[in-house]
């Protein structure tokens, strides 16, 4: 009973509109003031969680995002990726796919992802008679690609709430990630019917098209190849990520000057801070259930029903669709994550992969009505009906749904990477 009080009162909070870090923070003081019968242990709970030194990947990861967009880089990565491949078959699509794909590695968010991809795809592809339906569709689920893709924002939340790894976190996402890519552009190539294509660039435009994105294209790898090999912590990727992308700005694009610092930084203070004040939210939430003792009260259902951990995954995976319908990925983690992870930690359940099973799911959350982030994006972007928007990313739901049961198939899609790396479960 007391579960049923804590999720209603949490979910008619978030329905009204209210910010999620003060939905969060109402519903603990509610239980506390009930409970313990007052607020004092707050502040103290708060402090902790933020005193963290692995925080400073937000706004670090944040402002290399916004540097790289103001430098338009963006527009080099799809230029790239059309020019390539856009000639073969559905490959205006699957250069799409791609180029969110590398955005989504850069920027760590699936709506700047849509945004910025979908800004330059959509015309292209209309022009060349791309289906309508199709480019929508196409455009809203390889933008769902930034949280899977590291370095990513739901990932990071995920990672200090659990206490995982994010280096770790940031490793099992890639081969997932580039999995879903390929599943979406082997539907592009199938779905293409017959869509005209372009003829072939040739060989001097790619080698030009390749040369502008080239510094562009290497963000990602010099970020996750120094965590694997070692070479620094995903704190100091974090910190070599951002030097990177000033460089690249202001050295390579020759775009960028005070004006632009001034407002990356200011735009990449408002989001960490924003982000902050969710995670102190979540400390109080968290907080204010263990005492409680819910956590401890669904282990023990799970214990008195029987269940096993892939039955566990199984019911959590569904109830977590159903939530991505109504909720942003950032209130679903934060309210399911620590209700849960005594139950995860007491079925030795490995929260790496829980983690990559709970991004792909909040990928699902993006294109799923009625709430879905980037159906209203893409919307905003073309003037295209929503109800076209919709039946364009259905596909790519049942795509995803398809991972997703590889990924509970197969754990070792996620693990190998992390684990081969030298990050012990």
């Amino acid at each position: 009973m007391t579960i049923v009080l804590v999720f209603a009162g949490l979910i008619a909070l978030l329905l009204t509109g209210m910010p999620v870090f003060a939905a969060l923070g109402l519903a603990a003081t509610a239980i506390l003031l009930i409970f313990e019968g007052g607020i004092g242990s707050v502040a103290d709970t708060i402090y902790a969680h933020l005193d963290k030194p692995i925080l400073i990947t937000i706004p670090l990861f944040v402002f290399m995002a916004n540097v790289m967009i103001q430098a338009k880089a963006i527009d080099d990565l799809y230029d790239m990726a059309h020019t390539i491949i856009g000639h073969v078959r559905g490959g205006l699509g699957v250069a799409t796919v791609l180029s969110c794909t590398i955005f989504a590695a850069i920027s760590g968010s699936s709506v700047a992802t849509a945004l910025s991809i979908g800004s330059s795809a959509i015309p292209q592809m209309k022009r060349f008679g791309y289906p309508e339906r199709n480019a929508l569709g196409v455009i809203a689920a390889g933008g769902t690609l930034g949280i899977l893709i590291p370095p990513s924002g739901p990932m990071i939340l995920y990672a200090i709430v659990s206490e995982v790894s994010i280096g770790a976190l940031f490793l099992a996402g890639i081969i997932p990630g580039l999995l879903m890519a390929l599943i979406f552009s082997g539907y592009c190539m199938v779905s293409a019917g017959d869509t005209t294509a372009p003829a072939w660039a040739g060989w001097d435009r790619a080698a030009a098209a390749l040369r502008r994105s080239f510094f562009a294209v290497m963000a990602p790898p010099v970020v996750m190849g120094g965590i694997y090999f070692g070479v620094f912590t995903a704190s100091e990727a974090a910190a070599v990520g951002a030097l990177y992308a000033l460089l690249v700005a202001t050295l390579v694009y020759r775009n960028f000057g005070l004006a632009d610092l001034w407002e990356c930084a200011y735009r990449s203070m408002r989001t960490s801070m924003m982000l902050f004040l969710i995670i102190a939210g979540a400390a109080m939430f968290g907080h204010a259930i263990t005492i409680i003792r819910l956590p401890h009260g669904i282990t023990e259902a799970v214990s008195v029903l029987g269940l096993g951990p892939l039955g566990f995954i199984l019911i959590v995976m569904a109830l977590i669709f159903i939530m991505g319908m109504f909720f942003e990925s950032i209130a679903i983690i934060l309210i399911t994550t620590p209700i849960l992870l005594p139950t995860m930690l007491a079925l030795d359940i490995d929260l790496v992969w829980y983690g990559i099973l709970l991004m792909v799911n909040l990928e699902l959350a993006m294109i799923t009505p009625p709430v879905g982030m980037n159906l209203f994006v893409i919307k905003g972007i073309s003037d295209a009906p929503l109800a076209e928007v919709v039946k364009g990313a259905a596909p790519y739901v049942a795509l995803m749904l398809g991972g997703l049961a590889l990924l509970l198939a197969a754990p070792e899609l996620a693990t190998w990477l992390p684990y081969s790396a030298g990050f012990g479960r």
